[in-house]
């Protein structure tokens, strides 16, 4: 059969199997690239980087990168978790099963060791079988990347369900926004979040599943001395304040941000280790395409930051973030690590330049649906959205059958 993106609200709910093995073999050969660029040793060729990498949500997006980083970078062991819809020979799976598939098949044709659990990150039966695969693989965890951005989390200790909302607090908020597909700007506006979503946002998309992942691995003796931990958040321009910093995605954002100061205490006290929370740019995702205002800020954003050179995307965020934050001596192992005075780390320090922002800020007031297309990076912003599904993306023949679904090439 022949794949085509299927798009729902701004939303695309299909797959290219090719597509995304594809864009995850770039993703790839670029941190290859960067690894000689650099000059950065795994230990196997005497350098002192990580040696075992967990990565809490390894499917797509920084996660994703986060993996390609440790792996292809620094040689590291990687034992990923993600929750995604296996495909069958007539059935696309998601995205991300597709991404783990090609991640897999790369770090064992290049020696690495790879194991990539297929479960419920929020479970304590996945935590625990984490555990016996760590104490199996030998060694202990340098780092713990915590990148898990589902809608909906159980407790696991009263099974209840809760799910998150992205909406502001107080009152209402309005903003423009693109259709992805055609290019066309209207109006989307958003109720406020009651108390009780609020709540259970917290719930879905704050620290305590964070927490709750350091505590038991800590328990089981599986982190290394020195283990740092790392959670993904965003904050992004105060144009954007109500509907995400102010509203309930940021009240979650704010308790990680918590969690990780807590963490950072009680892992220096026990293992002489640390935690934070990585402040990343603003990309294409599932959520922002259909947050007002944010499909409008992100094309600006990428056009602007395209013209001054200093765009990035998700592996060229993570590879920065490791070896210009995490991992700075010269032998690639943990240096100083430079924080905020939140101790937030700032890997959006390009998109909130004072100069990008203001130039942004000036094309957002300056917008029609005339002028859209030469003040903003439209056909970026589509092709991102498109390539997390494995389409648009270079060297790939889209009219060509796909013969079996579960196939990688």
């Amino acid at each position: 059969m022949m794949i085509k993106p299927m798009v729902r609200g701004n939303i695309c709910i299909n797959a290219h199997p090719v597509g995304c093995v594809k864009e995850t073999e770039r993703q790839i050969a670029y941190i290859r690239s960067q690894k000689e660029k650099r000059g950065i040793k795994t230990r196997a060729e005497g350098g002192n980087g990580p040696a075992l990498v967990l990565v809490l949500g390894c499917s797509t997006g920084y996660g994703l990168a986060s993996r390609i980083t440790a792996a292809f970078e620094y040689g590291a062991d990687t034992i990923g978790v993600s929750f995604e819809k296996a495909a069958t020979a007539t059935k696309g799976g998601t995205p991300g099963w597709y991404n783990n598939a090609a991640f897999d098949r790369a770090a064992h044709h290049a020696g690495l060791y790879a194991v990539t659990f297929n479960a419920d990150a929020y479970a304590d039966e996945t935590r625990d079988a984490v555990i016996e695969a760590i104490k199996k693989n030998g060694k202990k965890v340098d780092l713990v990347v915590y990148s898990l951005a589902s809608p909906v989390r159980t407790d696991p200790d009263t099974k209840v369900l809760y799910k998150s909302v992205i909406k502001p607090q107080e009152k209402p908020y309005s903003g423009l926004t693109i259709d992805v597909m055609t290019g066309r700007l209207s109006e989307a506006s958003a109720e406020p979040a009651t108390a009780e979503e609020i709540a259970d946002t917290v719930k879905v998309m704050g620290g305590e599943d964070w927490r709750r992942w350091i505590t038991r691995l800590q328990a089981a003796d599986v982190l290394n001395s020195g283990c740092c931990t790392v959670a993904y958040s965003y904050i992004g321009p105060e144009l954007s304040h109500a509907i995400y910093r102010n509203g309930s995605i940021g009240m979650a954002k704010k308790d990680l941000e918590q969690t990780a100061r807590d963490l950072d205490a009680q892992l220096a006290d026990a293992l002489g280790g640390s935690a934070y929370v990585s402040v990343n740019k603003g990309l294409v995702t599932r959520s922002s395409a259909v947050i007002p205002i944010i499909s409008l800020y992100i094309s600006a954003l990428f056009k602007v930051m395209k013209e001054r050179g200093v765009h990035e995307g998700c592996i060229e965020q993570m590879e920065r973030l490791f070896a210009e934050r995490l991992y700075t001596n010269a032998d690639g192992s943990r240096g100083e690590i430079p924080t905020d005075s939140d101790h937030l780390i700032r890997i959006d320090d390009w998109e909130m330049d004072a100069a990008v922002q203001a130039d942004v800020e000036k094309r957002m007031q300056q917008v029609t649906q005339e002028n859209v297309a030469l003040l903003c990076d439209i056909e970026g912003f589509k092709h991102d959205f498109l390539a997390i599904n494995g389409f648009a993306i270079a060297g790939v023949d889209y009219s060509k059958e796909v013969v079996r679904m579960d196939a990688l090439d």
